[in-house]
């Protein structure tokens, strides 16, 4: 699989994320499932693309959340596909949660948006086939299947640019499946994104 990066890979500006996308992830978390897409925010700066995650110092209980990842040109069109993580620092978004607060600081902070390597769709082959896995020190922790979100990644875009100023170079991330858990320092994360029996892209990140 040969990698490419979109222009302008570097200045990435927004990156919208939704929330509770896959039942099995909305049951694990006691939520209800959302009738319409729930978007949030995480801040262009805050994507990672190396291969170390560096937990921040105030948080005690940093989960990782698996993603298919889209790229949006500057014609509002996905033109590339990878795997986020999006970490989230489980203590904070509980405070926040608990006094009808923003998320801003669980999901926001730096580092928080790790990515691997750039996909072409065209290389990708039908994306209702994607599947992808998380391997938390050897072991699998989560599962998923573009088939499974509950809001597809073209309603996703449609839904975000009606309503908020999506931009070229912004990432859509798809939601997570179940299985989120805690990191610690000295954790190693292995992920592979596959359509069918082929393998697309395999990422890792060690945690410091």
């Amino acid at each position: 699989m040969n990698y490419e990066q979109p222009m302008n890979s570097k200045l990435i500006r927004n990156v919208w994320a939704v929330g509770r996308n896959y039942a099995d992830h909305a049951a694990e978390m006691k939520v209800e499932v959302p009738k319409s897409p729930m978007i949030f925010l995480k801040a262009g700066t805050s994507v990672e693309t190396g291969s170390k995650i560096k937990l921040p110092t105030w948080s005690k209980d940093v989960h990782h959340e698996l993603e298919i990842a889209y790229w949006i040109d500057d014609k509002l069109e996905f033109t590339y596909l990878t795997l986020a993580l999006d970490l989230t620092a489980r203590d904070a978004q509980a405070e926040a949660k608990a006094k009808g607060q923003p998320w801003t600081m669980a999901k926001s902070f730096t580092g928080s948006c790790p990515l691997g390597s750039w996909i072409s769709l065209q290389d990708a082959g039908p994306l209702d086939e994607l599947t992808f896995e998380l391997k938390k020190n050897q072991q699998v922790v989560q599962i998923g299947s573009a088939k499974e979100m509950i809001f597809k990644p073209e309603i996703l875009l449609q839904f975000i640019k009606k309503h908020f100023p999506v931009s070229g170079s912004d990432i859509l991330l798809t939601g997570t499946p179940a299985g989120v858990g805690p990191l610690q320092s000295g954790d190693l994360l292995q992920a592979t994104l596959q359509s069918g029996n082929r393998k697309l892209l395999a990422c890792h990140w060690d945690v410091e």
